[in-house]
Parts: structure tokens; sequence; C-alpha cells
């Protein structure tokens, strides 16, 4: 059994407020994280933050409208998103 298939890690019930997700865990635990760790949460209406579901076996949360997904194992770790990186414009020549 791999550090992400511990059964009782497995996502029960979601709630987002205006500052932070919350994630209430099978074991009882619940995971609290501030929202601007992950921008599109932040910046989604309460609508869209509402419209999430359980993907990956349990492990994982999923935002179809705004296509974020989080897991179990990396709110654990108290990993905020990872920065996504933009392509560079491309500069016009002087």
């Amino acid at each position: 059994m791999s550090t992400s298939e511990k059964p009782g890690e497995r996502v029960k019930d979601v709630r987002v407020d205006e500052d932070a997700l919350h994630v209430d865990l099978l074991d009882g635990r619940t995971i609290t994280v501030p929202l601007a760790w992950y921008p599109p949460l932040l910046h989604a209406t309460a609508e869209q933050r509402g419209n999430w579901m359980i993907s990956g076996g349990g492990y994982g949360i999923h935002w179809p409208d705004i296509d974020e997904d989080l897991s179990t194992e990396g709110l654990l770790r108290g990993a905020p998103a990872p920065r996504k990186s933009r392509p560079m414009a491309a500069h016009p020549a002087s």
C-alpha cells in the first residue's frame, strides 16, 4: 500500500468559504487550507466552488467548471498549488 492509498485519507465532504477550503476525510480529520494557495478556487464564483466531485478513487477533488484538481496527499503535505508557467510573449523587434 503506497502512501496515497490510505483508506482514511479519502474525501468525505468539501466546503469552500470566502477564505478557506475545508476537506473532511473518512478518518474524521478535517484539512483546512487558505484559498490563496489555489488561485482558480480563490477567483471562482460560489456556484463554481460548490460544483465539485470526488475523483482519483476517493483521494482527489475535481471542480469541472474551473478544471481544478487537488489530492488529499497534497493537502495533507500542506502544499500550495505549483505556479503554472506562462508562455513568454514574443517581443516585437526594435
